[in-house]
């Protein structure tokens, strides 16, 4: 309530700091003394105009009415029109009913004026009403126009000097639109772009993955596909590029697709560089591993095989030797005999014979049998589906997961049992391993596991992506860990 006294307190001081308001009030303050003059005598000025005219002097006096009540109409609109009509009426009134020889000609003239004035002043303002809407309206055009403009400039010169390539084609796959950066990444001129087809620009094997991604992105507004494709330049070379699709829309109808290209063929040679060099450095750290396992095996742990034998013989035959001495050749012996063990179990860490012997399955349940053994987790495989060899190096680099996960749950997850399931199907391997130890919180990305210290984890994510397998690890903090290796046939 105070807020409305307050706006319409403030229109009135915007109404009377207007100099017409003034010039209305003057008029009406004027046609009013001339209406009630009597009592000053009759002005020169009327005497000579009303006879002329053929008009009263009150009767001209009461049409001089329609000029503030139509002027207010003009520059204030209905309200003016309003006010300044009833204030005349509030003027006319009293002369007509009081003072008029003739009232009812006096009111009739008054009702008139006020009528008329009315009429003519609200049909002004209506008509300026009009005209200040199609003043708005066609500003508001031409702002809008401009501002059309001013976008499309702006779009032109992102869409010229952007350092992606940007190219956009019809329904037909018509190129109708095309940046300098799309001529220097395929070779084409911008001449020569315009006449040929979006399709040619790719490898056949992506052109069917384009068309399904602009079905995708076809069916949500505003929002494009994001994806890898192999782009042909006009020298017949090949570039990989990121490409974003996105459909435009005209009246809620896909007209045209927009395809912004980013090359990534150096980033693509470097991580082809990079897997090799990871791939090489694996060959390389198993084939070490595998001559480490055969030296101990062929040379240390025979070698102590031999000295077992020795503390043994001589324990027996040495018949004078004191018992503490006997006793104390016999611990030899023992502890000769344990850390044999221990290089053993060394040797087949290294490289399971089992593996390059009866192949991955034959290597888990070995591996099981001795983490349980040392451990006392419980440790079980299960198979599933039609079993089947593997290559030599994935069945390798699956084992090596399988040993860092069970080597992680005896170290660090207080586990009491440990699954190990290996499951066969026509279009993939699968190999997961659970625990119900503690577990523990993932970081955000896989990219993290390194940088959180889990680097046994992060080691399995890279041999994983060694052989094109995807891993996935979940687990919790009290619901133990389970990690994941998919391998496609």
């Amino acid at each position: 309530m105070v807020g409305a006294h307050q706006s319409l307190i403030s229109r009135l001081i915007r109404v009377i700091r207007k100099p017409a308001f003034w010039l209305i009030l003057g008029l009406f303050v004027l046609i009013t003394l001339s209406h009630y003059s009597e009592a000053l005598g009759y002005t020169e000025l009327f005497a000579y105009l009303i006879p002329g005219i053929g008009l009263t002097r009150h009767a001209l006096e009461r049409i001089l009415y329609l000029v503030p009540i139509i002027w207010a109409g003009f520059l204030f609109g209905f309200r003016g029109t309003i006010i300044t009509s009833l204030v005349a009426l509030a003027c006319m009134l009293p002369r007509a009913i009081f003072i008029s020889p003739s009232p009812t000609d006096a009111i009739a003239e008054t009702g008139a004026v006020f009528v008329t004035g009315s009429a003519i002043s609200s049909l002004l303002a209506f008509s300026m009403k009009l005209l200040h809407r199609e003043r708005e309206y066609t500003n508001q055009l031409r702002m809008a126009q401009q501002e059309l403009i001013t976008s499309e400039e702006r779009y032109r010169e992102l869409f010229e000097s952007a350092n992606d390539a940007i190219w956009l084609h019809d329904l037909q796959k018509n190129i109708i639109a095309a940046n300098k950066s799309l001529s220097r990444l395929t070779g084409y001129t911008l001449e020569e772009l315009s006449g040929i087809k979006s399709d040619q620009l790719f490898t056949e094997g992506c052109i069917d993955d384009i068309k399904e991604w602009e079905c995708l992105s076809s069916g949500v507004e505003a929002m494009g596909h994001l994806s890898e494709a192999t782009l042909v330049r006009k020298d017949g070379s090949e570039a990989y590029v990121q490409l974003s699709t996105n459909p435009i829309l005209s009246n809620g109808r896909v007209v045209r697709f927009q395809h912004i290209a980013r090359d990534i063929t150096q980033e693509k040679q470097m991580q082809k560089n990079l897997h090799f060099y990871l791939q090489q450095v694996t060959r390389a750290q198993e084939e070490e591993r595998k001559r480490i396992s055969h030296e101990l095996h062929d040379e240390t742990i025979q070698a102590l095989v031999v000295l077992s034998r020795q503390l043994e013989a001589l324990a027996s035959s040495s018949e004078g030797l004191p018992e503490q001495s006997h006793l104390r050749l016999e611990e030899l012996r023992q502890k000769t005999n344990n850390i044999m063990q221990g290089v053993r179990r060394l040797s087949q860490d290294l490289r399971p014979s089992a593996l390059d012997r009866l192949g991955l399955l034959a290597a888990l349940e070995r591996l099981a049998a001795e983490v349980m053994e040392y451990s006392g987790i419980a440790t079980k495989v299960n198979i599933l589906g039609n079993e089947r060899r593997l290559g030599e190096e994935v069945e390798l680099v699956l084992f090596r997961i399988v040993q860092e996960a069970l080597r992680n749950a005896v170290r660090h997850s207080q586990a009491t049992s440990a699954e190990i399931t290996v499951e066969f199907e026509q279009s993939k391997t699968r190999i997961a391993i659970s625990d119900n130890g503690k577990g523990f919180s993932l970081p955000q990305t896989i990219g993290g596991l390194a940088k959180d210290g889990k680097l046994g984890l992060a080691g399995m994510q890279e041999r994983a992506q060694l052989i094109g397998a995807t891993l996935t690890i979940e687990s919790q903090p009290g619901k133990g860990c389970a990690i994941t290796a998919e391998l496609p046939a």
